[in-house]
């Protein structure tokens, strides 16, 4: 099996399981797929998965748009563009590497604080700074959602997936573009990223029996394990990169 099949084969499963994930959470994408395509290729990585963030937050929408915080929706994109700049100097001038072990201790850290706790007070200052840490994680290494879903971890599921969704959708395309800018998106990994829609569609209409199942009250708990498991697979990645 050449490279590009290999690739293709797992970083498609990787993709179809990352957006079962997101589209019964609200985030996940990013942990499943971004450790596995940088591990398979990391000169495909962020801007590969980058695409797929862009594309599957408008799945989201098209069902539950009604059930955006748009205030909220505001301050985060307020954190997320000052963000997204500093993570795109430290995949030009910066260890990656450092970053993502540095995010993902800090997200192991927030998770065990308010595992104990009801939830992050979610308000104009927490949101915007998720906002920020949001930004230089996503742009820098493709994993951008816990910062801002352990925010919202007390939400209901709709609010959850509707507003990290148009979140990730703007993000993605914002992080595209200055990608694009500072010469660090190559046509290949565009072409990689658009092959994977096709597993990130069958993914989402997979999740549907899942999003119904953890929206009877399990949607904090999920959103957790998930962040849990996105900081290890960010540190992993970071360490194997």
């Amino acid at each position: 099996m050449s490279d590009e099949v290999l690739v293709l084969v797992v970083g498609s499963l990787a993709v179809f399981v990352g957006a079962v994930v997101q589209g019964s959470v609200g985030f996940g994408l990013g942990l499943v797929a971004a450790p596995v395509l940088t591990m398979l290729d990391h000169s495909l990585m962020p801007g590969a998965i980058q695409v797929v963030n862009m594309t599957l937050p408008l799945f989201t929408l098209a069902v539950e748009w009604r059930r955006v915080d748009w205030r909220g929706l505001g301050f985060a994109l307020l954190g997320r563009l000052p963000g997204s700049a500093v993570g795109a100097l430290i995949v030009v001038y910066v260890s990656v590497q450092a970053l993502g072990v540095l995010v993902g201790v800090m997200v192991l850290l927030a998770v065990g604080l308010t595992a104990r706790t009801v939830s992050i007070a979610r308000n104009g200052a927490t949101i915007t700074g998720a906002g920020f840490l949001s930004g230089i994680t996503g742009t820098a290494t493709g994993i951008g959602g816990p910062p801002l879903a352990l925010v919202y971890q007390s939400a209901k599921g709709p609010q959850i997936r509707a507003t990290l969704a148009m979140f990730f959708f703007l993000s993605a395309a914002q992080s595209i573009a200055i990608l694009a800018f500072v010469g660090h998106l190559p046509a290949r990994a565009l072409a990689t990223g658009a092959t994977l829609i096709v597993p990130m569609i069958l993914g989402f209409l997979a999740s549907g029996p899942l999003r119904r199942y953890l929206d009877g009250g399990k949607v904090r708990v999920a959103v957790l394990v998930v962040a849990t498991v996105s900081a290890l697979a960010l540190i992993t990645q970071s360490l194997l990169a």
